[in-house]
């Protein structure tokens, strides 16, 4: 028996799977037909590799998760079956609600296909484990990470996936104060509630170079402080802050390529943003002394202020276009996940960051050399 960080990642993708196969939520309906007709209709007559390699792929992650947590918890005989099962039944639950959705088209072949992805990411998990790879990973994780990381482990692997999603501000996760406003206000019209929410005097305004410096600086420190509050001494730290700049810096420059194109992947590293990266870098470099038991407080205070200024600017048109494009366009499928993972990313980091500082065990956070 085994605690892992599957487990709470296959819960979490689970919720994932259920915004995209559900997205827009808009227009439920009964539409007269059989909610399973689709599981005998005849095979659709036209079809792109793109969907049917998202179908694919957009399962093999949960096939893999649930398989894994079954491995090491050791609480199924067949992990391989109840992993795709559970996979199979899922994507029979999303196709069967997505024929009250107008905009949304129920398949057969789609359903296979999900089946087929989470079958793969199964035995991978499966071969993964026979081989040793897993107690590797295992042995890895006991010797870089304290024991109680599972969550922030989670957040770690999920933060280069939030930024996928094309941000207004490099690096810049959790900007939802504009939309959280604008879906209240929905909420609330046609009821003498609307008149409760505050007017704004002044419209937001587009940050300032230094502002986005600050908040360029603070997402590339902020993912630091959270692998420092779990990684065990100050060499691996020294090696990890690196790693994961890089990560990050990475998936940015492939957001900005998948949104505008490739030749214009590299095109958000503008003087403020360059600034603050190297800054955030070499400010990450000298923290890696820093007890545990002050990171923590300290990556909260980064959190906060960083959602603080990001908040204060809007979203511009023309990243609102690159937004319809993502929303409207061939990255529908896959938007919902990473979209939601950017928005809240830095108040789950909060949460767990709290419950750290909550069940801190005094004489435990000393740093290695």
């Amino acid at each position: 028996m085994h605690k892992t960080s599957a487990w709470p990642l296959a819960l979490l993708y689970v919720g994932l799977v259920l915004y995209a196969s559900l997205y827009p939520f808009d227009g439920w309906r009964d539409q007269g037909i059989s909610p399973w007709f689709f599981v005998t209709a005849p095979l659709p007559k036209y079809w792109t590799g793109v969907d049917v390699g998202i179908n694919i792929v957009g399962y093999v992650p949960l096939g893999f998760l649930f398989a894994l947590s079954a491995l090491r918890t050791g609480r199924d005989r067949a992990p391989v079956l109840a992993a795709t099962l559970a996979a199979c039944l899922l994507s029979l639950a999303m196709e069967t609600l997505q024929s009250y959705l107008p905009v949304r088209v129920p398949s057969n072949v789609d359903w296979a296909l999900n089946t087929a992805g989470a079958l793969l990411g199964a035995v991978t998990a499966s071969l993964l484990e026979r081989f040793g790879a897993i107690d590797r990973w295992s042995q890895f994780r006991t010797r870089w990470f304290v024991a109680d990381a599972r969550g922030e482990l989670v957040l770690l692997a999920l933060w280069p996936v939030a930024l996928l999603f094309p941000a207004a501000v490099p690096l810049g996760l959790g900007q939802v104060l504009e939309r959280l406003e604008a879906a209240l206000a929905d909420a609330l019209e046609d009821t003498p509630f609307l008149d409760w929410l505050p007017v704004r005097d002044v419209e937001l305004q587009p940050l300032v170079p230094s502002a986005e410096l600050l908040c360029v600086l603070l997402g590339v420190l902020i993912p630091c402080l959270l692998g420092y509050c779990v990684v065990r001494n100050v060499r691996q730290r020294a090696v990890f802050a690196p790693l994961v700049v890089a990560l990050g810096l990475g998936v940015a420059a492939l957001s900005a390529g998948l949104s505008y194109g490739p030749n214009h992947a590299l095109d958000w590293l503008s003087l403020p943003v360059h600034v603050g990266l190297w800054a955030g870098l070499v400010l990450a470099g000298l923290l890696v002394w820093l007890p545990r038991r002050v990171c923590a407080p300290l990556v909260l205070l980064a959190l906060a202020v960083h959602v603080s200024v990001l908040n204060q600017a809007p979203t511009s048109a023309y990243f609102a276009q690159t937004l319809h494009t993502w929303e409207q366009g061939k990255f529908i499928r896959f938007q919902g996940i990473v979209q939601w993972l950017g928005w809240l990313w830095p108040y789950a980091a909060m949460v767990v960051v709290v419950g750290r500082i909550a069940r801190r065990v005094p004489g435990k956070t000393k740093i290695a050399a």
